[in-house]
């Protein structure tokens, strides 16, 4: 009956692409006080999740979906998770992230709701590239 309430479900924005050449001085990855991002970003760990997110682009496709519908999709169809924090820096962002939820009123980019089509098979192929779902020990004795 626990729910957990996720939050920054983009990952400061690596999941929106913004970041797969590198850093681009609009972003909040070049202001001084988020050089612990943009460290991770140009990190060999930071160039294995954008290889992830290449990997992940054709099932967003699939699924007529940009990955940050994808990734807001992913963390709702979790059934631990009661809730996911959006953060946006403009009302584009926001109107995108919501995409994941509700059909596009507006016609750009995206045709249906995104987490209807999260079926397991679906969360089964991205859980393969992400290679981090938990391990669930189960005690069978009680």
């Amino acid at each position: 009956g626990v729910g957990a309430m996720t939050w920054s479900p983009l990952a400061c924005g690596i999941i929106s692409g913004k970041y797969g050449n590198g850093v681009p001085e609009s972003s909040r990855a070049a202001l001084k006080c988020y050089q612990w991002l943009k460290e991770k970003i140009i990190s060999e760990e930071g160039r294995k999740q954008q290889v992830k997110l290449k990997d992940l682009s054709p099932i967003a496709e699939r699924l007529g979906c940009t990955l940050p519908q994808l990734a807001v999709a992913w963390c709702l169809r979790n059934e631990g998770v009661s809730s996911v924090l959006l953060g946006s820096s403009n009302p584009e962002q926001l109107i995108e992230n919501l995409g994941a939820i509700q059909a596009s009123a507006s016609g750009g980019g995206t045709s249906r709701e995104v987490l209807p089509k999260m079926t397991s098979h679906i969360v089964n192929e991205i859980d393969n590239i992400l290679g981090n779902k938990p391990y669930s020990k189960k005690d069978y004795r009680s």
